[in-house]
């Protein structure tokens, strides 16, 4: 039975986290206001489920679409979901990541979370900053990269992810709509791989 003293700062914490769609990290659960005592509480009492080391989700919020993903963009708010993650974001691949792989800035520090594993690459400035889409998945935003700057960015990183991958995804984005050639090889410049992409576009087409 929650503590009678603790009750008013629960339906309080409740609040906060309300207004932030159920989801909160520890530094804004301290700004907050909320005491660690209280979250300790909700924790112990089924109000709120330890998402992963510092983030914290009411337990009866709805669940993310991506919940990995969710996971890895409320901690690294700057990083950007890409290559396989973002493949399978977009359903350019039947492989299931079981790693988030997320590009970071050339300067930032590799994140350190327990859970979900994040596997990340430095990206150059410019190869960073380009061809980043938004989308909402409950209170956090994802930063992913476009379907064509991903598989510029796997055709790049081909000898990690395996060029295999690269192929199947561009034949996979081939036969969907919107299919870009020219949005394929502006990308593929910025990453420098222009002339490596060139020719498996050109078979496909």
């Amino acid at each position: 039975m929650m503590d009678q003293e603790l009750e008013p700062s629960v339906e309080q914490a409740r609040a906060v986290f309300e207004r932030s769609g159920g989801l909160l990290r520890m530094s804004e659960v301290v700004a907050a206001g909320i005491h660690r005592r209280t979250l300790r509480a909700m924790v112990e009492q089924g109000e709120l489920a330890r998402v992963s080391r510092g983030l914290y989700r009411l337990a009866d919020a709805p669940h993310p679409a991506h919940p990995d993903l969710v996971t890895v963009a409320a901690k690294v708010p700057d990083g950007v979901i890409c290559l396989v993650s973002a493949l399978a974001f977009h359903e350019l691949t039947t492989d299931v990541p079981h790693e988030v792989y997320l590009a970071i800035r050339r300067t930032a520090r590799p994140p350190s979370i327990d859970y979900p594993p994040v596997r990340s690459f430095r990206f150059s400035d410019k190869a960073f900053s380009t061809g980043i889409e938004t989308y909402e998945d409950g209170p956090v935003t994802l930063r992913v990269y476009a379907r064509e700057k991903t598989l510029a960015d796997c055709f790049k990183y081909r000898h990690k992810i395996g060029l295999d991958a690269c192929l199947e995804a561009l034949r996979t984005y081939h036969r969907l709509r919107g299919f870009d050639a020219d949005a394929l090889l502006r990308y593929a410049k910025v990453c420098r791989v222009a002339n490596v992409m060139r020719p498996y576009i050109e078979a496909v087409l």
